[in-house]
């Protein structure tokens, strides 16, 4: 499970984030592209933007869920 106090501080304010856990293994960044992005510095993944609409949400949940380390979490700060 993601943990709060370990995401990285370039994830976009609000309900998902990605934390320190993150294996750099794509599965987010090609489930929702459209809210993750790798940080070539670092090698992990964080949220860039956040999801607006139903559809959004469900791709970032399905790439929460595919997640093979839980570093994806959905309790942010909104």
């Amino acid at each position: 499970m993601a943990n709060k106090a370990e995401k990285w501080d370039h994830n976009a304010a609000g309900k998902f984030y990605v934390d320190q856990q993150c294996i750099d293994c794509d599965l987010c960044r090609e489930t929702a592209p459209n809210f993750f992005t790798r940080h070539d510095d670092g090698g992990h993944s964080y949220v860039f933007k956040q999801p607006s609409t139903q559809e959004e949400i469900d791709q970032c949940m399905e790439a929460l869920e595919g997640c093979p380390v839980e570093a994806i979490g959905s309790d942010g700060d909104q």
